[in-house]
Parts: structure tokens; C-alpha cells; sequence
């Protein structure tokens, strides 16, 4: 096997797909366990991977037209060359690194055939060597995918799990003050409402149902986590909750603030979202409520995982909310019922003593 000893893998993608490429990752360290390995992330990410084990250092990109300007990728390719690396793996199969690793020079640059759909690309004209994806990727895990990438890369077999970073003690102070804020309570249980797009976000009506009846049958104390963008909406799913008081905590969190919150709870109830992804790496108990995307592909690699879907026929799609042949109530939402979602989360909570 080659031996490299600077390699750049990047993947300018969202949160959740960064956060299960550090499995991937942690293929490239063991078998390079000498080299230097850093990644290209989009600036939003980089507090999940900054300190991780298996990753040496991060290059910020932020993947938008309106920053990318022909200067700003003349600066990158600079940059890049300066820090002469022998390996480039690409994890997202996009255009604009893959420039950016060809201009930069890198000798070696590989990335897969496929990785977010079966549609070829002339993005891997610009690797030396393209990894074959044979696999259905609707059916396989994302995790899986992107381990197929590594495997392809080093000729080794294995597996691995997600490895982002570490809380450091601020952080860990910074969750134990958000959780002073909240009642004494025998359970804690955190929430997450809201996806990164409206088909994986469960109805506003049925996240109330099932709060108010687990406040019912337990004695629970319930937050909101998510992005700064999500509060003004969580706080409409909070008003639904009602009379439950329920704390919004969304933009409150680091990334990394946000791993330690997670590992302190009992529950996390969430839809298929990056926090769910970045909780799954903590071990917590969580049940995730899955839309338009398919546990198949997306499911947290966490064996404390409980995750619904209707797996309606339709799904996995990739419609715009108001073009969904069941709108305004898209069926792979709306028939996850919320006494499903109270039953799972009863038989993790245990009874209330």
C-alpha cells in the first residue's frame, strides 16, 4: 500500500454528512497513521471536527457563489499549494474543491464514482482515480458510502464510527448552566423540531401531543435545541406544547456545547436533522422521526436509536414541499402519529419513580 504523509479530504456538505465522514476518516488514520490528515469543511462545521482524533487540522470554504469569487478560489489554490499535499479525497463528489485540488497541484485526487446520487458527474474527470460505488445508496447506509471511499483509497478493509470532536471542559460548563436553567425534574428530555428543509419536519400539532402527555406520565423537564435560524419557529412548536413549559435553547449551543448538552439527557426526540447525528456519537437514547429521507440511508449509528417512518411509496423523494402529491399534509409526516412516537419514547423513559 502507497504510503502518503499529507492528505486533504474535504466535504463541503451539511453537518450530519460531515459528521458521518469522520468514520471514513478514521479508516485513513489507521492506515496512515503517520500522516497528517486535514479537512475542508464549510465554516458552520468546523466546531464538530476541530479537535477530533482522527483529524489533524481544518480549512474553512464556504461553499457559495456570492463568496466564491475567482479571487477567493485564486487564494484557496495558494493556500493549498502552500501546505503540499500528496493526497486529495473527496467525499462529496463536487465541482468546486475538486478545482481547487487540480489547480492546487495535489499529485493524487481521488473521490467515488457516486455518492449523493446515481447520476454520473464530469466532476471526476478532475481525479486521478475514481472509487467505484456499486451499492444501491438508497439502501445502504450514508456512513457506508463514504467508508466505501476510504476502503477504496487505502485497499484495506474495516469499519468505524463517527469520531467528532471532544467537549472541552468550557463547554461542559457551558451545557451544565443551560441545564441549571431548567425545573427539577426526575428526566430530562431535549427536542429537536425543526429540519433542514420542511418534508423532514414533523407537524407542529403532534410535537405538542406527545410533550404534554409524556409531562403527564413523567416527571420531565423539556428543551429546544437547534440553529439561531430555528428559534422563532421552535418557539411556534413551544406554544403548541402548552401549558408543558419548555425552554429555547436553539443558537444557544456551540456544536461542541451542544455534544455535551445531549450526553446529559434521558431522551432526544428529534427529526432527521445534523444534531441528530452529532447526539448519536454521545450514545444518548434518541427517537428520530424520519420524512421524506429513509432510516435506510440516514439512520444515527447509535445502538440506542429508535427511528419512524411511514415508508410511504413514495419515499425516498426529493420534492419541493408545495410539489408533494399529498400537500398541504405530506403523508410521510403526517402518518408518523404521535402515539407511536409517545410509545417509543415510554419505552425508553422507563416508568417514572
Amino acid at each position: 500500500m502507497k504510503q502518503y504523509k499529507n492528505i486533504l479530504v474535504y466535504a463541503l456538505v451539511n453537518l450530519g454528512d460531515v459528521v458521518l465522514t469522520t468514520a471514513a476518516t478514521a479508516l485513513l488514520r489507521h492506515a496512515y497513521p503517520d500522516a497528517k490528515i486535514t479537512m475542508m469543511v464549510k465554516p458552520v462545521v468546523k466546531d464538530a471536527i476541530l479537535g477530533s482524533p482522527v483529524i489533524d487540522d481544518v480549512i474553512e470554504f464556504e461553499y457559495r457563489p456570492r463568496e466564491n469569487s475567482f479571487g477567493a478560489m485564486l487564494r484557496m489554490v495558494k493556500e493549498l499549494r502552500r501546505r503540499k499535499f500528496d493526497l486529495a479525497v473527496s467525499y462529496d463528489r463536487k465541482l468546486r474543491p475538486a478545482l481547487l485540488a487540480f489547480f492546487a497541484g495535489i499529485p493524487e485526487r481521488i473521490g467515488p464514482s457516486k455518492v449523493f446520487e446515481d447520476k454520473s458527474s464530469r466532476v471526476t474527470w478532475l481525479y486521478t482515480r475514481v472509487v467505484p460505488i456499486t451499492h444501491d445508496l438508497d439502501d445502504t447506509l450514508q456512513a457506508e458510502t463514504y467508508m466505501t471511499i476510504a476502503r477504496g483509497v487505502t485497499g484495506e478493509a474495516g469499519t468505524a464510527c463517527p469520531a467528532i470532536a471532544f467537549p472541552k471542559e468550557e463547554h461542559e460548563a457551558l451545557a451544565e448552566n443551560l441545564l441549571a436553567q431548567l425545573p427539577k425534574a426526575k428526566k430530562i428530555v431535549a427536542l429537536c423540531v425543526k429540519g433542514t428543509f420542511p418534508l423532514k419536519t414533523w407537524p407542529k400539532t403532534y410535537f405538542g401531543t406527545v410533550v404534554r402527555a409524556l409531562a403527564k406520565q413523567y416527571d420531565a423537564a423539556f428543551f429546544v435545541v437547534g440553529a439561531p435560524g430555528d428559534r422563532e419557529y421552535s418557539d411556534e412548536v413551544i406554544a403548541e406544547m402548552a401549558p408543558v413549559p419548555v425552554l429555547n435553547f436553539c443558537g444557544d449551543t456551540t456544536l461542541q456545547t451542544l455534544s455535551a448538552l445531549l450526553s446529559r439527557v434521558d431522551l432526544f426526540f428529534t427529526v432527521d436533522t445534523g444534531a441528530a447525528h452529532i447526539a448519536a456519537t454521545t450514545g444518548v437514547p434518541m427517537v428520530v422521526v424520519y420524512g421524506c429521507t429513509s432510516p435506510k440511508r440516514w439512520h444515527p449509528i447509535n445502538e440506542s436509536a429508535c427511528v419512524l417512518t411511514s415508508d410511504e411509496p413514495c419515499c425516498p423523494c426529493h420534492y419541493a414541499a408545495d410539489d408533494c402529491p399529498s400537500a398541504p399534509r405530506p403523508n410521510c409526516l403526517w402518518h408518523v402519529t404521535p402515539e407511536q412516537a409517545i410509545g417509543e419514547c415510554e419505552k425508553i423513559l422507563g416508568q417514572d419513580n
